[in-house]
């Protein structure tokens, strides 16, 4: 509109300056011949606003229907649709992640000699233990919708058709709803993965290596994981965040009685310039209520926790750690974490302490630790992204993969060492209320090949070593699969892995 304002002006200016002149002119005239032409001159200009407010009124209601107008767009390969107003989005959400991988390790002998075993009570983890399936697995492969409504509500519905094989099969992995309206927080409700730990902080498509540390991967599922039902309330600032969720079970878990636990984490960053950052946090998961493996009787059914892992990949899903099931009124695991970036270098460090309360026992309550340290080196001089979670993200490829023009998206080398104790008490000699779950170390080195912001292939290697004694008994189903209390049911062995990754 304000664009003709100076053409009507100019056009009332243009009339009077014509009555002037003509009023000169003819200053001779006759009265009725001067209305007359007046009139006349009046009419031509009543003509001209007429146009010009049509004209106006169709630009107005152009821009309008412009703003109104539904949008949709494909960034990064990414379908997204708007409405005009940015009240309702919907983008959708995928990711394709193929593992392929080769166990080196020693050859398989039968299982009254070769005492390497996985899970406690699980005879094909026994078997698969001395003789890993080399392969190939689909980790994740997921598809869903997220954006917002009316303006303050989030939504985000994710589903997973992959998994760690027959195991973990097709799964809700989030289905939550977020209101913003609060200003100052995030109020969060349904299915989703409350952030535990730094390592948990990044994007599971962008993270360094295939899997998280084995104890950051361990103290995620006690509270936390995918698919987790609950309520958090989120908030954060320029330099910090700060988040608490209270959790149940898994979707598609049924206890007799559901478990109540609680993720709480704080973030901060004291030192920030241009190219370099310094991250610190704290973070806390617990579970206040163990979920019952029976009917509410006197005396209270046993509540069981159970810690173990694999080896930082799952394309053989076995654990070669495992406590078995602890008889427990609660768990509580503390973690620190550190984190720093400099140019395209990239470190980060956490330490995690976990105790359990036993049920009806005047055993002492057991305690487990594990930490890990990992850093990254672009070598194509870009930089990880700290996102609004407080955890680092792949790199941006502003430059993707193309032979005509010879470039070769970004390149990224990284080095992780982990370990996680899950031994307790005098169990090398099997004392009473000792635990025999065993002490992993795993050296990872990894190169990463993002060819532009979708796809992604990672190389790595890993250096496994399991140091496990057997608690004798019939801890691994039967007595004739358990080597004698003592004996060494642990390995060393090699992982080589690939993974092929598309994610929008």
């Amino acid at each position: 509109m304000t664009g003709h304002k100076p053409t009507l002006r100019a056009a009332l200016l243009a009339g009077v300056a014509t009555l002037c002149i003509g009023g000169t002119a003819h200053a001779q005239e006759s009265a009725e011949e001067r209305i007359a032409r007046l009139e006349a001159a009046l009419a031509e200009l009543q003509g001209q606003l007429a146009d010009l407010k049509a004209s106006t009124a169709a630009s107005v209601q152009q821009v309008r229907s412009t703003q109104q107008a539904t949008t949709v767009s494909l960034a990064n390969g990414r379908p997204t649709i708007a409405s005009g107003d940015g009240q309702f989005t919907a983008s959708f959400r995928g990711v394709l992640q193929l593992d392929a991988a080769y166990y080196d390790q020693d050859s398989a002998g039968p299982l009254a000699t070769d005492f390497r075993r996985g899970s406690f009570g699980d005879a094909t983890e026994n078997d698969h233990a001395r003789d890993l399936s080399d392969g190939a697995n689909f980790r994740r492969v997921r598809l869903g919708i997220e954006g917002k409504a009316f303006g303050d509500f989030e939504y985000n519905f994710l589903y997973d058709f992959g998994g760690s094989g027959v195991e973990e099969g097709g799964k809700i992995s989030a289905a939550w709803l977020q209101y913003n309206g609060l200003g100052w927080a995030k109020l969060r409700v349904g299915a989703f993965p409350p952030v535990t730990s730094l390592e948990d902080a990044a994007s599971n498509a962008s993270s360094l290596f295939a899997e998280r540390a084995s104890i950051a991967e361990t103290v995620r599922g006690l509270a936390g994981g995918d698919g987790r039902t609950g309520v958090a309330l989120l908030t954060a600032g320029e330099r910090w965040t700060a988040s608490a969720a209270i959790t149940g079970n898994l979707i598609g878990t049924s206890t007799y009685d559901e478990q109540v636990g609680f993720v709480g984490r704080a973030t901060f960053v004291p030192y920030k310039r241009e190219n370099t950052l310094i991250h610190w946090g704290v973070n806390a998961n617990l579970i206040l209520s163990p979920a019952a493996n029976g009917p509410d009787v006197p005396g209270g059914a046993p509540t069981p926790i159970r810690l173990r892992d694999r080896p930082e990949l799952r394309v053989d899903g076995v654990r070669l750690i495992d406590t078995g099931n602890i008889d427990a009124d609660g768990l509580t695991a503390l973690g620190l974490e550190f984190g720093a970036q400099h140019k395209n270098l990239y470190l980060q460090a956490e330490y995690f302490t976990i105790e359990l309360e036993r049920r009806a026992s005047t055993l002492e309550d057991p305690r487990f630790s594990g930490w890990y340290v990992q850093g990254g080196w672009i070598l194509t001089g870009q930089s990880r992204r700290y996102n609004a979670n407080g955890g680092f993200d792949g790199p941006r490829v502003e430059k993707p993969f193309n032979l005509k023009t010879g470039d070769w998206g970004v390149w990224e080398l990284g080095v992780r060492y982990s370990t996680i104790d899950l031994n307790w008490g005098d169990y090398r000699a099997g004392a009473l209320g000792a635990i025999q779950g065993g002490e992993q170390d795993i050296l990872s080195i990894g190169l990463n090949w993002y060819l532009n912001n979708a796809v992604t292939l990672q190389a790595a290697y890993r250096n496994v070593s399991v140091d496990r004694l057997s608690p004798g008994g019939s801890a691994f189903g039967t007595i004739a699969a358990t080597p004698a209390l003592g004996a060494q049911v642990g390995q060393d062995l090699n992982i080589y892995s690939f993974r092929t990754q598309y994610a929008f």
